[in-house]
């Protein structure tokens, strides 16, 4: 079961690896170097190159225990699309309650984008299966707090944007239940040695905390 999945997944590793901008003939080498880190939560955003196809590939090649999917689902056509490419993630960048709803209602994973307490509450009564705090610049860590305070406690919260193995740190003090890793992690034309290199400070940070 998908939920199951995830919260196994999530249990194992709360980092979800933003792939945003890796091409199709890439990706599957620089993920399968995030999940021997110990990475279990992929995604490619629909803003990069093909992006369905390096859905498709990854849903081939990615051990039965990893939940990849798609990042920037901003419809719920889009969300069909990655569902039909063997996606099971569906991260928004916003808090868009009929995409929410059509994205559970197909049995898929869930995590929109909020930057307020009130998109976060939107966002949890449609069913989200965690929140992602976008941007996290601009949600800072007092400010997570104070949205923590107020949200369902099961609810994971994952600070998005900006976040380096350095940074982790007050975000967590403050409710953090994971992250979501951008540049960080990887930008266009890092091999796949150099994106495992920077995922394994990630996890030696995380495990470290």
């Amino acid at each position: 079961m998908t939920q199951e999945l995830f919260q196994r997944a999530f249990a194992a590793l709360p980092l979800v690896a933003i792939l945003r901008g890796v091409r199709p003939e890439e990706v599957e080498a620089i993920a399968l170097g995030l999940y021997a880190e110990g990475f279990r939560l992929i995604e490619v955003p629909m803003n990069s190159p093909q992006a369905l196809d390096s859905i498709a590939r990854l849903a081939r090649v990615l051990p039965a225990d990893a939940l990849m999917g798609a990042g920037t689902v901003l419809s719920v056509g889009a969300a069909e699309q990655v569902a039909a490419a063997g996606g099971k993630l569906i991260v928004m960048p916003h808090a868009d309650v009929e995409v929410i709803r059509a994205v559970k209602a197909a049995g898929l994973i869930c995590v929109p984008g909020a930057a307020t307490p009130t998109e976060a509450f939107a966002c949890a009564h449609a069913g989200a299966d965690a929140v992602k705090l976008f941007p996290a610049e601009m949600v800072t860590p007092p400010i997570l707090k104070a949205i923590r305070a107020v949200l369902p406690p099961a609810l994971p919260l994952l600070p998005v944007g900006g976040v380096s193995p350095q940074t982790m740190g007050p975000f967590l003090q403050a409710g953090a239940s994971g992250f979501g890793l951008g540049s960080a992690l990887y930008a266009p034309s890092m091999t796949a040695v150099e994106v495992a290199e920077r995922g394994r400070a990630f996890v030696k940070a995380w495990r470290e905390r």
